[in-house]
């Protein structure tokens, strides 16, 4: 097949190589255009709420974000399996429980 692509004067051959090349780019259109939309509260709903979205978070990681962000003695963190990490901390003096979401977004209650 090769060498008739070739026999042809590489006519053809550009044409297969031009063919390939746009089916790989529409074949790759389609994959980029699956939803990878992150989920947004509602009207009525904490605009500071935890997102769920799974395995983007370590526990170390959401450990080290809470951190940074002023708390202390952190601890009790548990995955709820839909990538929001929920545990207990130290803030301004008084224990919290705190959620963060797999965007790093951190909530707080008494």
């Amino acid at each position: 097949m090769i060498a008739l692509l070739r026999a042809s004067g590489g006519l053809a051959m550009k044409t297969l190589c031009l063919a390939l090349f746009c089916s790989a780019m529409i074949a790759g259109g389609a994959v980029a255009q699956s939803s990878t939309a992150t989920p947004r509260p509602g009207p009525d709903s904490d605009q500071n709420a935890p997102l769920p979205g799974v395995g983007t978070l370590t526990e170390g990681e959401a450990r080290t974000r809470l951190q940074a962000d002023g708390y202390t003695s952190v601890d009790e963190l548990k995955d709820d399996g839909k990538g929001v990490w929920t545990g207990k901390a130290m803030h301004h003096g008084q224990r919290v429980t705190v959620s963060i979401d797999h965007a790093g977004t951190i909530s707080r209650s008494q």
